[in-house]
């Protein structure tokens, strides 16, 4: 007999067939019910909010009835349903008669060595389902709790942990790449997938799912076009890929990053300022001229030549050079200088010296505690000053190094190559070198971490950024002119001539954080100039530019939302931008034209991880599966 013929509402009840269904018929009272067994139950039970209570059942059958549907509620606690097929179509997931389980599919297979089946998912759970991406952002920061009890569910985390682990040490992947955002999406997928998903193939990964997954960056970049209300800057960069050719590759950065758009192969022509000059202007009518505020290329002749043909072809637009690519050559000039230029070649021999033989690399480990000298950084020259940084943090283990018994005892300690580093560590002038290198080179590497980076657009601080490193040079040579003007004039022939932009001085007096703290800005002629220079090149409309001369008024005074008591405490907190989305409202002209300065990037390098996506497309090629 089946389980379900057990049920105790068969005992007391008869079947009627109605046409095309399967009806259940009280033998006490003779009344028909539609719901199954259930509402049978319920039926018998006295009633309940499904069914009107049987009016000629004995109290005994009553009685069996309530303790069979208790002593069945307790068993169904002690069992985990969500691991079984449901078997019944009701409240209490029974039918009429003993049919075929809803749900039911021919795939739907029990595994190899499983006494259940798995659980079918149908269409509603395709809606019913929340988004992975939803979750996690709505988890985030709230680390999921296990309970302390539940040894099973931390097994099987323990196990498929280990599973995964073992691929990424099986492929070769990173370790931080369990740090990208989407790594915990996929988690969450796989999860609401459950057991038994059959895994990618290698012909998926390579060819529908990279398709599917740029199309869809394609419409996340289109979501993502804010230079409608804040304007944008268009960056490109060249590159050599593995195949050794020159692409060029076009960004559009807003204030939510940079952008990737296209790639263009410029191999087989010369990448001529008129060449460059119709790409850009390409890019710029693709996005929409009065959206574009500046584009941003390094300072190559080529570069300025094409960048002044699109100021007379689009008058309101700026072209800015890469401030990340003129820092590299501020630190290019300092370093041949001859002193710093005979420090960087004994650092550089050093480096070789030691890099070169294994038994130098494991000596050098021992005496500093597994750091290394060489710290790569972005650009050549900013990974010359960080390589000179780590060689003075480590002068006293290097010193302990080469003068002790394990160097002298060691084969490399009578070469006459050795020799020569030996004496290289111990010589003062190397030392004296080394650190003025670090106090000329160190505030400048700063500001270009500032301009390179894309937690906050530089725009409203590269002008207080430069001041400040200049000032800090000064400082560390005890304000002593003579000693640091050598490389003030560096500073300055590459700032006034290269960098230093109208935009740069526009961003700096709109930036609240600077602008109330030294009041004397008003009375700079450079940085003012620059302001009104921005406000005529990029409002066309005299009767806007009257009013946003007007509104400045308000915000040098501090009137209205600006002198609000928040206003003033998040001066320094939010980005200048944020901060003038939230307070410049009173002032509609004037906040529209310092959102799209302060919004603004300062470097043409670098851009999201949606151009990874794009790079597969470049690499793809024939592999043997």
């Amino acid at each position: 007999m089946s389980d379900k013929s057990k049920d105790v509402a068969w005992k007391y009840s008869a079947t009627v067939v109605e046409g095309n269904s399967v009806r259940l018929r009280c033998n006490f009272c003779g009344k028909v019910t539609t719901g199954g067994v259930f509402r049978m139950k319920e039926h018998l039970m006295g009633g309940r909010r499904n069914a009107k209570g049987c009016t000629k059942v004995s109290e005994e059958v009553r009685q069996e009835v309530i303790a069979f549907m208790e002593s069945k509620k307790k068993s169904k606690d002690t069992m985990n349903l969500d691991d079984f097929e449901p078997e019944f179509s009701d409240d209490d997931g029974e039918t009429g008669c003993p049919t075929q389980p809803r749900g039911h599919h021919p795939s739907a297979q029990p595994s190899a060595g499983s006494s259940t089946k798995m659980k079918v998912k149908g269409p509603m759970d395709l809606y019913m389902t929340p988004d992975p991406e939803l979750v996690v952002k709505k988890r985030k920061g709230v680390q999921p709790r296990i309970d302390e009890n539940d040894t099973a569910r931390k097994e099987l985390r323990k196990r498929a942990c280990k599973a995964f682990a073992r691929w990424m040490y099986d492929a070769g992947i990173p370790f931080n790449a369990v740090n990208y955002p989407s790594f915990p999406v996929y988690v969450e997928a796989q999860g609401q997938y459950g057991a038994g998903m059959k895994p990618p193939s290698y012909h998926e990964v390579r060819v529908p799912l990279l398709k599917d997954e740029v199309e869809e960056t394609r419409t996340l970049m289109k979501l993502h076009e804010e230079w409608v209300r804040s304007g944008c800057s268009i960056m490109y960069d060249g590159w050599e890929d593995r195949k050794k050719r020159t692409l060029i590759n076009f960004l559009v950065n807003t204030p939510r990053g940079s952008f990737f758009l296209e790639s263009v192969d410029a191999s087989a022509v010369a990448k001529t300022a008129d060449l460059l000059f119709e790409l850009i202007s390409k890019f710029v009518e693709r996005i929409g001229p009065q959206y574009v505020v500046q584009v941003v290329t390094d300072s190559a002749s080529n570069n300025k030549a094409a960048g002044r043909m699109l100021t007379i072809r689009y008058p309101h637009l700026f072209w800015t050079p890469c401030a990340a690519h003129c820092i590299d050559l501020i630190l290019e000039d300092i370093f041949t200088i001859p002193r710093f230029k005979n420090c960087i070649n004994n650092a550089m021999a050093l480096n070789s010296f030691i890099y070169s033989k294994c038994g130098m690399v494991n000596m050098l480990r021992e005496f500093t505690s597994h750091k290394e000298l060489v710290r790569p950084a972005k650009t050549r020259f900013a990974t010359a000053f960080l390589t000179l940084s780590r060689i003075c943090k480590q002068k006293a283990n290097l010193f302990r190094m080469f003068t002790s018994q394990r160097w002298i005892t060691s084969p490399y300690y009578k070469e006459p190559n050795g020799k020569k580093i030996a004496s290289i560590v111990m010589m003062p002038s190397f030392w004296n070198s080394v650190v003025r290198s670090c106090k000329v080179a160190g505030p400048l590497v700063g500001v270009l971490r500032l301009v390179d980076g894309e937690n906050r657009p530089p725009m409203g601080y590269i002008y207080e950024a430069m001041d400040r490193a200049k000032e800090a040079i000064a400082a560390a040579f005890n304000k002593n002119e003579a000693r640091y003007q050598e490389y003030y004039d560096i500073i300055d022939n590459r700032w006034d001539i290269q960098l230093h932009q109208p935009l740069h001085a526009a961003g700096y007096y709109l930036n609240p954080e600077f602008y109330y703290k030294n009041p004397e800005i008003e009375k700079d002629k450079e940085v003012s100039v620059g302001l009104y220079k921005c406000i005529e090149r990029m409002i066309a409309d005299v009767s806007v530019q009257d009013k946003i001369g007007e509104q400045l008024e308000i915000y040098k005074r501090a009137e209205g939302l600006f002198g609000l008591p928040m206003a003033i405490r998040q001066r320094t907190t939010k980005s200048p931008a944020a901060w003038w989305g939230a307070y410049g409202k009173h002032t509609p002209d004037l906040q529209t034209f310092a959102i799209r300065i302060l919004s603004l990037t300062c470097s043409s390098s670098g851009c999201e991880r949606n151009w990874s996506v794009f790079e597969h497309l470049h690499s793809k090629k024939k592999e043997p599966t």
